[in-house]
């Protein structure tokens, strides 16, 4: 084999893996945020789970983007363990639908002619059209075209491996399946995709004779031409599932508990199915001849190998999801979390780890100004009551969870700026855009905390007095905007717009009290009953208050 054959296979890899990249990348900007609604309804069911997962793969083609999203998920608390469990055993699944058309494509057909057609395709869409959404499936079609391409070249590029004497040699090594089992395992965690390794092995297997039948490395009928063995081609298999789920764990690391428990899932999974049925394989060598048998092309056995070994070991697994569960939990144990965590000065959803999947970003960024906006309806709450109790205590803490708020503001809109560069669906971007708006509304309820908070300090500092009637007014207005921005968070928290019309009428009844309240205060002022200091503290809370119900109404109306 030449440096020129080397160099070549090297492209084909490169164009294979960035191909993929492309489609997935591509896939996921299409179905991304349909996607995230899919796998959040995945049930307690384990079987709508499985089938989720299976569904999500084929959309994206990309079992690790996947695996990686539904841990991001969970690290979330959209899903459970139960719940993520079922829809990786799906995932495992799903990936081996590429293998399946890439063993089709090497068989049946010119993968080359097909490659350069999608390639064509695609290209046009993607230049010719004007359209976002043409645009992309565009670039979708052109990353198959080139994914396929690479496997077509790294085929042409193997070929004189054929008659290399030193290839003979060095696949005589793998007659050892665990080290095949290996070889299939590292590669997968270097390239980081299971279809990328599937992919050079079948572009390898098609490179050797079809008629090969027997467990030798040299057919008999093809001149010394060298074959691979199907069991040291089943074992590589075996280690590249196994090697898919190490980027599932890298990115639970910096995740929940609960995350961690389904990246341990995974991998286990993986190691626990290859061990089976390495196992049954050694015991039975039956099972390898019926694939032998039934497929007579090299690349057809690898891919239904892949598919059949990967549905059977869900089957074998998925009656005892409960039991895996409680296990993780058991290996992970539950520890109590600090109950202050909502309010440090740090993002807890939204790190480098969560940005690199476009869906995922969207999703934890959303969390993020949920709690923000968490922060800053409690710390209104707590200056209200610091207000009415004359709490010099509590309205400190005010103080100092608007630090809070003002760190998360800043660092959240920073985190936006970056996520916007992203390759977003329309909806995603659209998101992003309000999300820009929705923090400066949150950070105004937070302003508006503060400056009630101050203003209950300086009546505590100089004993201002009020009247009986001026504080059952502030406690009126306080409740009703307390109804308003709980429900309006519940609304935007869950995406859920039923509750508007009950909010605007919430609103609604705040204008109408505050005239009324008004004129109330001048009439004191009038009669003397009230002094014009505490007169304008009144008048500045309830415009506070009233602000702070228009932010809120404001954010649920976008």
């Amino acid at each position: 084999m030449t440096i020129a054959h080397a160099l070549m296979m090297l492209g084909g890899l490169g164009m294979l893996l960035y191909g993929m990249k492309m489609m997935s990348g591509g896939l996921e900007t299409f179905a991304g945020d349909k996607l995230q609604v899919v796998l959040r309804k995945a049930t307690s069911n384990r079987v709508m789970a499985v089938f989720v997962g299976i569904l999500a793969t084929i959309a994206i083609n990309s079992s690790t983007a996947t695996t990686i999203m539904t841990v991001g998920f969970v690290n979330s608390g959209l899903l459970n363990l139960t719940q993520s469990i079922g829809i990786i055993m799906g995932a495992n699944v799903g990936t081996t639908f590429s293998a399946q058309l890439i063993a089709f494509g090497m068989t049946n057909i010119s993968l080359t002619s097909i490659a350069a057609l999608f390639i064509f395709i695609g290209a046009a869409m993607y230049v010719f059209f004007t359209n976002k959404e043409v645009k992309n499936i565009g670039f979708i079609v052109l990353g198959f075209g080139i994914m396929f391409f690479g496997v077509a070249f790294m085929s042409d590029a193997m070929r004189p491996l054929r008659a290399d004497p030193a290839f003979r040699e060095f696949l005589v090594s793998f007659q050892n399946p665990l080290l095949a089992l290996l070889a299939g395992f590292i590669v997968t965690a270097i390239v980081q995709s299971s279809t990328a390794t599937t992919a050079m092995l079948i572009a390898l297997l098609a490179t050797t004779c079809y008629c090969f039948t027997g467990n030798d490395f040299m057919c008999t009928h093809c001149l010394g031409i060298p074959a691979i063995p199907f069991q040291t081609t089943a074992f590589i298999l075996l280690g590249v599932n196994i090697g898919t789920s190490l980027t599932t764990v890298i990115a639970s690391i910096p995740a929940s508990r609960e995350s961690k428990r389904a990246a341990l899932f995974h991998i286990q999974y993986d190691i626990i199915g290859s061990a089976v049925f390495g196992a049954l394989i050694l015991l039975f060598p039956a099972i390898l001849t019926f694939f032998t048998t039934t497929w007579s092309a090299p690349p057809q056995q690898a891919a239904m190998f892949h598919t059949l070994y990967n549905v059977a070991t869900m089957l074998l697994l998925l009656p005892f999801i409960k039991h895996i569960a409680t296990l993780m939990n058991k290996i992970v144990p539950v520890v109590e979390q600090k109950t202050d965590i909502m309010y440090e000065n740090k993002l807890i959803y939204l790190d480098n780890q969560t940005k690199t999947t476009p869906t995922l970003a969207v999703i934890n960024a959303h969390l993020e100004i949920c709690r923000t906006w968490k922060i800053a309806n409690e710390n209104l709450n707590l200056a209200m009551e610091a207000f009415f109790e004359r709490n010099a205590e509590t309205a400190k803490k005010v103080i100092e969870y608007e630090k809070t708020v003002d760190y998360l503001h800043h660092n959240i809109t920073t985190a936006l700026v970056d996520i916007i560069d992203m390759k977003l669906s329309p909806d995603e971007a659209k998101k992003i855009g309000d999300m820009f708006v929705i923090l400066s509304e949150v950070e105004q309820i937070g302003d508006r905390a503060e400056s009630i908070a101050g203003y209950a300090l300086s009546v505590i500092e100089n004993n201002t007095a009020f009247t009986d009637e001026a504080i059952d007014e502030l406690k009126t207005v306080n409740k009703v905007a307390t109804e308003l921005m709980s429900m309006a968070l519940g609304t935007y928290e869950k995406q859920d717009k039923s509750q508007f019309p009950a909010i605007k009428a919430l609103e609604d009844k705040i204008d109408e009290q505050m005239p009324k309240f008004a004129e109330n205060h001048f009439i004191r002022l009038k009669d003397k009953n009230c002094k014009p200091k505490s007169g304008i503290i009144f008048m500045d809370i309830l415009s506070d208050l009233k602000n702070s119900a228009g932010c809120a109404e404001k954010i649920v109306s976008l």
